[in-house]
């Protein structure tokens, strides 16, 4: 008898389904936006700041992040069109998600008058633990995982038994590149949390974030099967992970440089 796999559906409000990988990115979103709001009145900020920041950036994260997706899955989306607006299948770029999320906070805070890395500052922790909380989407459907390994390998990790049940797709067990991400990320907000009180200048909170995803994306996306290739030997996650480091460290370098990183952290304005 077959393992079987946790149903992607939830629940049922009369012929709608609501898929778990919805209900989980809510869940990251909201564990976020709480503690930005929190975050933020600490460091002055007016409470509604982050909210009326979210309402842009969440769709046009969402809508961007699938964009980037079926970019480099056309081959198969031109054929099937209509799977283009069935998100809920799975199939979003978390750096398609940044990047308009990213160009959202931009406008948004020239429009406001506010300092885009102050808000990049204060928000960079709750990115990284909603992209922790996200990835269990991905669990839910069995995507976003590793080649195949044995059951011993899985059972060697001292994973719990309904990680390596659902890590069992089609006969076979794969590495749980999901939960790798996830607890990279966990770490990751830990080590923000606890830079906050090294009081960094303006900016590097943001930078710190990008450069510790990337490092990480980095060698986690070199275990995955179904990365979004650049060609046909160059994964896309990789390439930008490298970019990204490389243009933070500059930009961290530039800005102390050239002296308008002056301000730090938990200074007022």
């Amino acid at each position: 008898m077959g393992i079987e796999p946790i149903n992607p559906i939830a629940i049922k409000l009369g012929p709608i389904p609501v898929h778990w990988y919805g209900i989980i990115i809510g869940i990251g979103i909201a564990v976020a936006l709480f503690l930005v709001v929190r975050e933020s009145e600490k460091r002055g900020m007016h409470k509604d700041t982050f909210p009326d920041l979210l309402i842009w950036a969440i769709p046009i994260a969402i809508i961007s992040a699938r964009i980037y997706y079926v970019i480099f899955e056309w081959k198969h989306y031109s054929q099937h069109p209509e799977q283009i607006i069935q998100i809920w299948e799975g199939g979003i770029a978390i750096h398609g998600a940044l990047i308009g999320a990213v160009i959202t906070a931009i406008v948004f805070a020239k429009r406001k008058g506010l300092s885009f890395w102050k808000l990049a500052d204060i928000a960079a922790p709750s990115i990284i633990i909603g992209q922790a909380i996200g990835r269990w989407g991905n669990f839910i459907n069995q995507e976003a995982h590793g080649d195949v390994v044995s059951k011993a390998f899985l059972e060697n990790l001292h994973l719990p038994q309904f990680i390596i049940d659902q890590m069992y797709i089609e006969g076979e067990y794969y590495h749980p590149t999901f939960l790798y991400e996830s607890i990279w990320d966990f770490l990751g907000f830990i080590i923000l949390i606890l830079l906050r009180k090294a009081n960094l200048r303006r900016g590097e909170m943001f930078l710190t974030y990008v450069i510790w995803y990337s490092i990480g994306r980095y060698f986690v996306e070199g275990l995955r099967t179904d990365s979004l290739m650049l060609t046909s030997g160059l994964r896309m996650a990789q390439v930008l992970s490298l970019v990204l480091i490389i243009g933070s460290i500059i930009i961290w370098i530039y800005r102390r440089k050239a002296g308008i990183a002056d301000k730090r952290y938990l200074e007022e304005g």
